[in-house]
């Protein structure tokens, strides 16, 4: 998958170059007041396409940035509601249940006085 990835990102930018190439041409552009500014075609088309780009950008990264921060605090007020309730002070701390290993119980016969 990483190389088609890769493939994609080449082939486009081959093709960014060549439509660059073919088309650096100088387009005059009108702004205000009579002003008029000289830009290479290919510039003024990155320039625009950036203009587009930033503003919803950025708009998504604060989305995921407070979703990602809703989550989180979700996430510790969770944490807080399934944590066991703390015992009081002055409570004697319960014994610990016995753990099974899963092996039946041996029972011992006492060994007779004068030995075996």
């Amino acid at each position: 998958m990483s190389f088609l990835k890769t493939l994609f990102w080449i082939v486009l930018a081959v093709t960014v170059a060549l439509f660059s190439f073919a088309n650096w041409t100088i387009v005059s552009v009108r702004l205000w007041d009579g002003l008029v500014m000289d830009i290479k075609l290919p510039v003024l088309l990155g320039f625009a396409f950036l203009l587009g780009l930033v503003p919803p950008l950025l708009l998504w990264q604060a989305a995921r940035w407070r979703l990602r921060r809703q989550a989180m605090i979700h996430a510790g007020q969770a944490a807080m509601a399934a944590a066991p309730p703390a015992a009081p002070a002055g409570a004697a701390e319960p014994e610990p249940a016995p753990v099974s290993v899963g092996v039946a119980p041996v029972a011992i016969a006492p060994v007779p006085p004068g030995g075996a």
